[in-house]
């Protein structure tokens, strides 16, 4: 509870410790991982190889020519001689004059993802630019050991000699390869480091002519962790692990769905031999191996002591969802359904099953125990209604102790089956953040418990990650901890980037291949994480009133999965024309964020299909406008989305008109909708759009009637939960500072005798809000350990201004 006190006297936040409150869920704090940014392969998947199976594209992906001392070679992707019918490229190395040496060389995770637009011939001038301009290669530290396994056939029998150097010659490590024949056949080596570098390669070569087939060269450091074969990168992992996570979400996100169905994670495709794993290029634009398979991910769960949560395909691709939205019935395949049963089986089941056998031969013949799975990621509508129900009851039947996880999209959500756990998705601005950190304390505590699958500041001046971002995410995971009766897990997302691969902004840990740092925002839930407890504890925040914040900034025209049009389009203040638009020519001026748009005759038109289409105009310094114009819908799932008040092109403040499938219309401040009331929008039909912005109040017209007359909320300065653990008999309280200000504050410990001893306290703040960690200042900000002297139950503390505080206090009680 928050009230508020005249200014000049100090906040205080009144905590009672004799009437504990709700058990905090084990599971609260978690961790979503998906195949983005390289997050997997080239990430915590720790094979050092791209490209070892050749598969990656028409051209040999990372691989080189290597022709030294007259050398002379040629190499070529070849299809005739395959090593099984799943991997069928292998790479062909003809040396006709091997001089010095003549052979094949791989640098490590290079290049750019390619993006849905691109050709792959546009694609490969892009890599091969990205690919000029590394000064990044295999990391390679000396005293390490490596283990190299590849297959390869030679009819001639020539041996090959195996290096890791740096680009300029410098043998690091080496060794050497005998014994090939017609046959393919399957080599092992282990090479230790002798020197270091950040700029390696893997060099395979001989110094005899003929022809050499490669094919699944895998390099490994020894040191993976956990020391487990096809393990995981070490440093990545402990960053993971000291976040403490209760469960993790595995493995996707949009990496489940793809863009079509046969870009979607299949995961039966992912366990096995790697040799006979498939591997699929995805939406995030590079090609999965598949060596981080279910296998993997189970057993990276067990290591981490965290409950595996599974997301499985329900047969619905973002194009499938598309089509959910305007109600297009899509027939599905049952073998999506069938995988989601042996899913369970493969993590669960007995050795004497079909697929837990094949668990147990992989090394884990106990079962993983597998109790949540998620159907679906991201849909919603009528088709996703009908796929949750269909996937419902065949879970329920043959494993009733299941949880099952339904989606939510928009304020979609099945109503024909039960809910158990609903996955909401969100992604806003430090206000939103903020402002919804009470968003669960009135919740229907009968309807379904909640994961927050997905969140983070991604807008409103969030930069890459920056304190700003951090304190409002901790702002808001307050309200998570104090409802967690009835939000039972969180993740934020996504947890990883490599900044050459990156797909999705901001990120909580960026790495390369020698580096890693987290942002503020995995800082806080490190925080949060590790200092979880047990029982809440009821309190109470008093503290000076802030005034409100004024809407202002650019306007933008958009639409989701709808064409339309829209002209007239005049921006006005006192009078005075602030912007007007004939688009006589073109659409000069305004920049385009996403979508197709074109001008003509004075109207702009936008023909995607594409969710959230959108252009932006203006100053973000506009204030107390008026914006006029006229939208008419042309085809689609929707109406239109007119925004104002927009800081930056990321940011969502907007009227969103005929949303949710066309039934509504409300206005949207980075996804919190304000006044949600029905409504439609007809295709053909020219609409008068009026919005008046006055300080913090919007108003909104449609053909001349008054539909939304709103006052923006007022963004608090402190946020604060406390709670228990009962093992070490500590208070946790956490406290975020929102505000520009320090805040002078008194902690009223009730319910409790003198504390027994200091109060340790962790802090994360730093200069200016706008702070960022990076590669080369990597701790910028990062939480400090400070000492908190307490005499009585009665605290003095002032927070630092754009702060994260947790304090443990040992307490006894009274």
């Amino acid at each position: 509870m928050i009230a508020r006190v005249a200014s000049a006297e100090p906040a205080r936040i009144t905590i009672n410790a004799g009437s504990p409150g709700i058990t905090v869920s084990p599971t609260l704090y978690g961790a979503f991982f998906e195949e983005i940014n390289r997050a997997g392969d080239g990430g915590i998947y720790a094979e050092m190889i791209q490209n070892r199976s050749f598969e990656d594209a028409d051209f040999p992906v990372s691989w080189s020519l290597v022709k030294d001392g007259g050398g002379e070679a040629a190499m070529s992707l070849d299809q005739t001689k395959p090593l099984n019918g799943v991997n069928p490229t292998c790479l062909k190395l003809e040396v006709t004059k091997p001089g010095e040496r003549a052979g094949v060389a791989n640098d490590g995770i290079q290049g750019i993802p390619k993006r849905p637009r691109d050709t792959w011939a546009q694609w490969r001038v892009k890599w091969d630019k990205a690919v000029a301009e590394s000064t990044t290669g295999l990391n390679i530290v000396a005293g390490k050991e490596y283990d190299l396994s590849l297959y390869a056939s030679s009819a001639g029998g020539a041996p090959l000699d195996v290096t890791l150097e740096t680009r300029d010659g410098v043998v690091l490590a080496k060794g050497g390869v005998s014994g090939l024949g017609a046959d393919w056949k399957k080599f092992t080596l282990s090479l230790k480091a002798t020197a270091s570098s950040t700029r390696g390669r893997l060099v395979i070569s001989t110094k005899q002519p003929g022809v050499v087939r490669l094919d699944m060269v895998s390099l490994f450091p020894r040191d993976t962790w956990k020391g487990r074969p096809n393990g995981l990168r070490a440093d990545l992992m402990e960053m993971i692990a000291a976040m403490k996570p209760g469960f993790v979400r595995f493995p996707g996100g949009c990496f489940v769905e793809g863009d079509t169905l046969a870009d979607a994670a299949r995961w039966k495709e992912s366990i096995g031999d790697i040799a006979e794993r498939p591997g699929h290029w995805h939406r995030w634009g590079y090609r999965s191996t598949e060596g981080l398979g279910m296998f993997e991910y189970l057993q990276m769960c067990e290591d981490l002591g965290a409950e595996p949560l599974f997301v499985v395909n329900c047969g619905m691709s973002h194009e499938e969802q598309a089509k959910s939205n305007i109600r297009v019935s899509v027939p599905i395949d049952p073998r999506y359904l069938q995988d989601a049963l042996d899913a369970i089986e493969y993590a669960n089941g007995p050795v004497t099953s079909q697929w837990g056998a094949l668990r147990a031969k992989a090394g884990h013949p106990a079962p993983f125990n597998l109790r949540m799975l998620e159907i679906g990621n991201e849909n919603g509508g009528p088709v996703y209604d009908e796929r949750y129900a269909l996937f419902y009851d065949a879970i329920k039947a043959k494993y009733p102790d299941v949880q099952l996880i339904s989606c939510v999209w928009g304020t979609n959500m099945p109503k024909n089956r039960p809910l158990e756990v609903i996955d909401v998705h969100d992604y806003g601005t430090p206000e939103n953040f903020c402002n919804s950190s009470t968003r669960y304390d009135n919740y229907d505590r009968n309807g379904p418990k909640v994961y927050l699958g997905e969140y983070a500041v991604t807008r409103g001046g969030s930069g890459k990650g920056n304190l700003r971002a951090a304190v409002a995410e901790a702002a808001f995971m307050t309200g998570l901890e104090r409802n967690s009766d009835v939000v039972r897990m969180a993740s934020y997302a996504p947890l990883l980037l490599d900044p050459a691969w990156q797909s999705w902004n901001p990120d909580a840990i960026h790495f390369t291949r020698s580096e890693a740092f987290g942002t503020p925002s995995y800082h806080v839930q490190v925080m949060f994480g590790a200092n979880r407890p047990d029982v809440n504890l009821p309190l109470q925040i008093q503290q000076p009133e802030r005034g409100r914040i004024p809407i202002q900034g650019m306007i933008g025209l958009g639409t989701w999965q709808t064409q339309a049009e829209f002209k007239d389009i005049k921006v006005t203040k006192d009078g005075a024309t602030l912007f007007h638009s004939d688009f006589s020519k073109d659409i000069s001026g305004w920049k385009r964020v996403s979508g197709a748009w074109q001008a003509e005759d004075g109207v702009v038109r936008q023909t995607s299909s594409d969710s959230d289409s959108s252009i932006v105009v203006g100053d973000p310094a506009w204030s107390d406008y008026t914006l006029e114009l006229k939208a008419r819908k042309l085809s689609g799932a929707e109406g239109f989305l007119i925004s104002f008040g927009l800081p930056d092109e990321r940011a969502r403040a907007r009227w969103n008109l005929g949303g949710l499938a066309n039934n509504g219309h409300g206005l949207e401040f980075d996804g919190l909708s304000d006044q949600r009331v029905p409504g439609s929008i007809e295709t053909g039909r020219w609409y008068d759009i009026r919005i008046e912005l006055k300080g913090s109040t919007v108003k909104c017209w449609l053909d001349g009637k008054l539909i939304h007359d709103v006052v923006r909320k007022r963004v608090a300065a402190l946020y604060a939960v406390a709670g228990t653990v009962q093992k070490t008999g500590e208070m946790i309280v956490k406290v975020v500072n929102a505000s520009k200000d320090p805040v002078e504050t008194v902690l009223d410990l009730k319910g409790v005798s003198l504390p027994v001893g200091d109060a340790r306290a962790f802090v994360l703040t730093s200069g200016s809000p706008d702070d960022e960690n990076s590669f080369l200042a990597p701790t910028k900000v990062s939480p400090k350990q400070e000492t908190i002297r307490i005499s009585g139950p009665q605290i003095q503390q002032t927070f630092p201004a754009n702060s994260v505080t947790v304090m443990r206090i040992p307490v006894a009680k009274e």
